[in-house]
């Protein structure tokens, strides 16, 4: 008589154990089963008290991580330039989230997965808006700002890629004395009607008026009031002139903010554009044309306290409109957006990068209806 193990028989005596594909019973390892398995098995541990206390580390790291991206605008310059640079790599340090996930599952540390939540929040909040499309087809006017770089080997090359964008207002900064004429040379066909003062100017397809320099205070203190207009002309970086539409006029202004600087005494020094940021803001401020597009590359980003002055007056059309982050700087390989389109009394509808040139920033571009 052939005896059966009671341990291998379920009730009613049928066995509980069966081989792969007879039906019934316990899947066999490697199915579905062992997935359902281990997710009711972590259920169980996360109401352990165990998980709770392991990784108590990660888990503070990930409250500072929350609160550092919630609270990054009260950063203050004055160390260092500190906010400034915390700005400029803002939706970098979201990166950190993914690497203390990883350690927070490999500990088994269900307060660190928890405290997890506060900085994803806080970064999806301030970013994941960038993450998808906001553009429309539409527009009623095309703008383009590029900082064209002094040291670009190719001017021609560039004011032609330029013109073959179907731009029909183009801002350019860092213009040399020497590439000047060649940009006026390539782009007179498409673009009748242009001004350039000192190292910026704009192209257009339409009438332009009341031109003026913009005094950005590159040219600061006692020494630099001294000096005569015309010697401060000559490194000019910024312009305001009216766009003649078929709407009607358009402010368009046309800047290039002071360069930022990394040194070991004064950190992250921003002075200079700081102080052009301001009178910028102060420019802004007074223009009475309800129409506004700001066009330039301020060195830094939108995020950055320190144009406060201009970014409380003006929205900026990769945020409205555009897709993705638009990062313009290193051309190479964009880590920061500093090239910036920033408009008032107009409506973003499309905001995209053009493909890079012989500069060392990538070109902006922004569709607008008027």
């Amino acid at each position: 008589m052939t005896q059966v193990d009671s341990a291998e028989t379920g009730p009613g005596g049928s066995a509980a154990t069966r081989a792969p594909g007879t039906g019934g019973g316990v899947p066999a390892a490697g199915t579905g089963g062992t997935w359902c398995a281990d997710v009711r098995r972590a259920i169980r541990d996360g109401f352990r008290p165990e998980p709770w206390k392991r990784g108590p580390v990660l888990a503070v790291s990930a409250l500072l991580l929350g609160l550092f991206l919630l609270l990054h605008q009260q950063i203050p310059n004055r160390i260092g330039g500190l906010g400034s640079l915390v700005a400029s790599f803002l939706p970098w340090f979201g990166l950190f989230a993914p690497v203390l996930l990883a350690g927070a599952l490999w500990r088994r540390s269900a307060c660190a997965v928890v405290a997890l939540l506060l900085p994803v929040t806080v970064w999806l909040h301030l970013f994941g808006g960038l993450l998808v499309d906001k553009s429309h087809p539409g527009g009623d006017l095309t703008v383009v700002s590029h900082n064209v770089g002094a040291d670009n080997s190719d001017p021609a090359g560039t004011a032609r890629d330029l013109a073959a964008s179907g731009a029909d207002v183009l801002a350019l900064q860092e213009i040399t004395p020497q590439a000047r004429g060649t940009y006026e040379k390539e782009l007179a066909k498409e673009y009748p009607h242009h001004t350039a003062q000192g190292t910026v100017g704009l192209w257009s397809k339409l009438p332009l008026s009341g031109t003026r320099p913009v005094d950005i205070k590159m040219d600061f203190g006692p020494l630099g009031d001294t000096k005569p207009v015309g010697t401060k002309m000559a490194y000019n970086r910024a312009l305001r002139t009216t766009v003649a539409t078929d709407r009607g006029p358009l402010a368009v202004y046309v800047a290039h903010l002071g360069s930022v600087r990394v040194n070991p005494r004064a950190g992250f020094w921003t002075d200079s554009r700081d102080r052009g940021a301001q009178a910028l803001g102060r420019a802004v401020a007074a223009e009475r044309n309800e129409r506004v597009v700001l066009l330039g590359d301020l060195n830094g980003t939108v995020d950055d306290p320190a144009f406060n002055g201009i970014t409380s007056r003006l929205r900026s059309a990769q945020e409205v409109a555009g897709d993705g982050f638009g990062f313009t700087w290193p051309a190479k390989f964009p880590v920061v957006r500093i090239d910036q389109i920033l408009v008032r009394g107009v409506e973003p509808e499309s905001a995209w990068l053009l493909p890079a040139t012989g500069s060392d920033h990538r070109p902006v571009a922004a569709a607008v209806g008027l």
